[in-house]
C-alpha cells in the first residue's frame, strides 16, 4: 500500500509523528499524548488514530484510555480488534495488571 501524505502540521501529521517517538514496549495515553502534540481533546487524537492507514508500522497500538484500559484498534471496537491491540503490545514487552489494564507505571510514556 503506497504511504498516504500527511502534513506534519496537521492534526494527523503530528500524531503520527508523535506516535513514532514511542518505544516499543511503552504507551501513552489518549491525553498524553495529545498534550505532548498541543491539542487538548484526547477524543480529536482518538478519531486521528482511528484514521491511522499505517497501522501497525505507525504505532497506534500504543495509545491506551487513561486508566490503562485498551480503547479500539484499526478504527474499530471490537473485541478482535482490541485482542489484536493487546496481542500487539504484549509481544512488544508491555505489562498488563491482573485486572487486564496496562500497567502505567511501567510501561507509560507521556502519561
Amino acid at each position: 500500500m503506497a504511504r498516504r501524505e500527511v502534513s506534519k502540521s496537521s492534526l494527523a501529521g503530528r500524531v503520527r509523528e508523535a506516535l513514532l517517538q514511542i518505544p516499543e514496549g511503552k504507551v501513552t495515553t489518549y491525553g498524553g499524548l495529545g498534550a505532548r502534540i498541543g491539542c487538548k481533546s484526547p477524543r480529536a487524537v482518538g478519531q486521528a488514530l482511528a484514521r491511522n492507514p499505517e497501522a501497525p508500522q505507525v504505532p497506534c497500538h500504543r495509545v491506551v484510555r487513561a486508566d490503562g484500559s485498551l480503547a479500539g484498534y484499526s478504527g474499530s471496537l471490537e473485541d478482535e480488534k482490541v485482542g489484536v491491540k493487546r496481542a500487539l503490545l504484549i509481544r512488544e514487552g508491555v505489562i498488563f495488571r491482573p485486572d487486564g489494564k496496562v500497567d502505567l507505571q511501567a510501561c507509560g510514556w507521556w502519561a
